[in-house]
């Protein structure tokens, strides 16, 4: 199964360092039963980019408890075998538990925020939070990072893009 699990710059050098992201459960994201129910369009790669979406908002909350990473969101797509991924419905529609280790041989790519993103993403983490509790203006500053595109990266990109981030 694909699923979208957000990260940090941190989380892409423990990756490299470590061979593999742990400890479990990993929270990710997925097309879900739910996701699938929700969303108006059936078209796997639609409800693919739904995920990534919702763990690139995933991403900024981990920014906001990390405030030495660089302010870009990230987000691994992986594929973990199927018993490994447990859907979550009662915390949203799309995330679910990965209850392995993974590995990164199993990482397809990584999506990240370009430089122009960067005070976006900044002001994003600052206010994820007061925008879970339904704050407007807080809300309004998670839809200008998400109106920024992210990158796509292969896996073996990773060292030289963490030397330039």
């Amino acid at each position: 199964m694909r699923v979208y699990l957000p990260a940090t710059a941190s989380s892409l050098r423990r990756l490299l360092e470590r061979g593999e992201l742990g400890p479990v459960p990993l929270t990710a994201f997925a097309v879900t039963p739910a996701l699938r129910e929700w969303y108006v369009d059936d078209a796997v790669e639609e409800l693919e980019y739904a995920a990534l979406l919702e763990a690139a908002r995933g991403s900024l909350r981990l920014l906001d408890e990390d405030p030495t990473a660089p302010r870009r969101r990230v987000v691994l797509a992986a594929d973990v075998p199927d018993a490994a991924v447990r859907a979550c419905p009662d915390l949203d529609r799309a995330v679910v538990r990965v209850d392995v280790p993974v590995p990164v041989r199993d990482v397809a790519a990584v999506h990240i925020d370009g430089t122009s993103a960067e005070p976006a993403v900044r002001a994003a983490a600052e206010a994820v939070l007061e925008a879970d509790l339904g704050g407007e203006d807080a809300q309004f500053l998670l839809d200008e990072a998400e109106g920024h595109e992210l990158l796509w990266y292969a896996t073996q990109e990773i060292g030289p893009l963490l030397d330039v981030l």
